[in-house]
């Protein structure tokens, strides 16, 4: 190594290493030191990056082995000493993915840096499990919230009033609060929720009930993390072909035909 080093904040998508972009295999294929998280594509790091040294710094929860400001300072030493650094995040850097601290970090030190977004798990995965985000007539808007720490009262409120689709991150701990608060905003009980668990993997896993029921039907699967939730009447769209899925569908095509 030798120069001025950079670093590139890389998106690796859901999991799956064929969803990374063309950016992004070029990155990690030209790169001397990849950082890389847990819910990001390592399993076949040795043949992406073959000529790299390559560093496992992914946070599980409630165990942060390096925390955050550890990752930055190890990331832009590298960059320092003449390294193209990689850092490889799950989803989309700048999709609850803390990508924005570890650019300014770059900045402050005067380190080169380019960000190469990656398909976010708030959109791939639903679609895994079958589960558009939008439908005409159906759901015109998503909002994507983070789940790591609990809502309070007016974000619940919000949510409940805007319509569409909720999509929760990280969410699977703060479950409870979050159908709680939605349920006493307003939202109606009946409302689907689809609990799609390891979206990409061999062991995904899509658990569906009502947003009055979920909290009972998550605990009996042994639901655990990482899984995305979805709230709103696309979740129906995940029984492909059963009756609630076609009624979902008709009702749509008529509103779309009477508009």
């Amino acid at each position: 190594m030798s120069g001025p080093g950079r670093v590139t904040l890389v998106g690796g998508g859901p999991g799956d290493p064929a969803l990374l972009t063309v950016a992004a295999v070029e990155a990690l294929r030209d790169a001397d030191v990849v950082l890389y998280d847990r819910l990001a594509p390592h399993d076949t790091l040795p043949e992406l990056a073959p000529n790299a040294l390559l560093v496992d710094v992914g946070k599980r929860p409630g165990h942060h082995p390096i925390g955050q400001d550890g990752i930055e300072t190890v990331m832009v030493q590298h960059a320092l000493d003449g390294a193209a650094v990689v850092r490889l995040k799950g989803g989309d850097p700048y999709v609850f993915g803390r990508g924005s601290e570890e650019v300014l970090a770059c900045h402050r030190a005067g380190v080169p840096v380019r960000v190469i977004p990656g398909v976010s798990s708030s959109v791939a995965v639903p679609a895994a499990a079958g589960i558009p985000l939008t439908h005409r007539n159906l759901s015109h808007l998503f909002t994507v919230v983070s789940g790591h720490a609990p809502l309070s009262d007016e974000e619940h409120r919000h949510l409940a009033g805007l319509g569409g689709t909720i999509v929760v991150l990280m969410g699977v701990g703060t479950l409870p609060s979050i159908s709680h608060g939605l349920l006493t905003s307003g939202l109606a009980a009946d409302t689907p929720v689809a609990i799609i668990e390891r979206g990409y993997s061999e062991t995904q896993r899509t658990t569906v009930a009502d947003l009055g029921t979920i909290l009972h039907v998550a605990a009996a699967a042994g639901v655990r993390s990482p899984a995305v939730i979805v709230i709103g009447h696309v979740v129906a769209f995940a029984f492909d072909g059963d009756a609630e899925a076609s009624e979902l569908l008709a009702r749509a095509e008529r509103l779309g035909a009477s508009a």
